[in-house]
């Protein structure tokens, strides 16, 4: 008599019954066996040419994984094992099983194809242009993870801003909120140049912790300023509830991914604000071919001007309008 080595396990109540050469488990299942009772009986066969083992299984007792999944592997392992096919004793997986493990599968590889990604780094190739900061270097990304407002559109933007308030050499005194603040290079150019309080408004905490926050702790501008880690969407919907019922703010920036925003939606949000006044200024950078409207709210666009591929508009209030108005009509006279 011959016991084969199998992977199935049988409990202590099992025996072996030497006469009809079976194994045969008890007619009682526990309430702790996951198994179904199955039967394997075998004979031997001798022959000149050698030993046949003719092994006839009726699997209705199967080994279960701890999940409480038939171990198929297992099984079908045990099986090839004494030269049988395991198709003629194994139940066939349903479409529904075959489907879900052949995602698995595809899953597993393309987790073994992708490559780690590599840390992201900065570089200091940014700089404030004027204030009490003027000529400080900045953080940014490397790569295109976030796009800056380039410095000739930057001082362009203070150069109109300046002008509209009526002083060339810094900004009206008032409180500025930055969104889509990336570096804070904006942020941190108001404060430079006059701004008692910046509010930066950012979704990618990597960013804030490794680019917006030491670039505030290197200028000196970090007791002035408050962080907001959020999109620019839930916080203009929940404005009050991030900065309190305070007054307006007196300028904002707006500097977006181009591809990734609705100006129109955009513009709307910001415009039904409570925080944009009647004296509030707005800058908003937009790429070609995007319509701009006119107004915002009660503020009117009091300049629009193109650089390469990027455009700059600006609204405030009708008074910073006419007097820009009236000053170009000077110069002509």
């Amino acid at each position: 008599m011959a016991i084969l080595q199998s992977p199935l396990q049988i409990t202590r109540s099992d025996y072996l019954c030497p006469n009809s050469h079976f194994f045969s488990l008890p007619s009682k299942r526990t309430l702790s066996s996951r198994h179904r009772p199955f039967v394997i009986t075998f004979s031997s066969i001798f022959q000149n040419r050698g030993k046949i083992w003719q092994i006839e299984s009726l699997f209705d007792y199967v080994s279960e994984s701890k999940s409480g999944t038939v171990d198929n592997e297992k099984n079908r392992k045990f099986l090839e094992q004494y030269g049988l096919n395991p198709d003629d004793f194994l139940p066939k997986s349903s479409p529904k099983m075959k489907k879900r493990r052949e995602r698995g599968t595809e899953m597993a590889k393309d987790a073994q194809l992708e490559e780690p990604k590599p840390p992201r780094e900065t570089h200091k190739l940014l700089q404030v242009l004027g204030g009490t900061a003027r000529r400080k270097k900045l953080l940014s990304p490397k790569g295109m993870d976030v796009r800056p407002m380039m410095e000739v559109v930057k001082g362009a933007a203070f150069s109109i801003l300046q002008a509209a308030g009526g002083c060339t050499q810094s900004l009206r005194p008032g409180r500025w909120l930055d969104l889509y603040s990336g570096t804070g290079s904006v942020g941190i150019e108001a404060i430079s140049r006059g701004c008692s309080e910046v509010h930066f408004v950012e979704m990618d905490p990597w960013v804030i912790s490794d680019v917006l926050r030491p670039n505030l702790e290197s200028t000196g501008f970090l007791d002035v300023s408050v962080i907001h880690t959020s999109r620019v969407e839930t916080f203009l919907k929940n404005a009050e509830r991030f900065v309190g019922k305070d007054e307006a703010f007196d300028y904002i920036s707006v500097t977006p991914p181009y591809m990734l925003v609705d100006y129109a939606v955009l513009m709307d949000q910001i415009s039904n604000s409570p925080h944009v006044g009647e004296n509030t200024f707005i800058v908003v950078e937009y790429a070609l071919r995007t319509d701009m409207l006119d107004t915002c709210g009660c503020l009117v666009k009091i300049a629009d001007r193109k650089f390469g591929r990027t455009n700059l508009a600006i609204y405030g209030p009708k008074w910073a309008q006419k007097k820009s108005k009236t000053d170009g009509m000077n110069g002509k006279q």
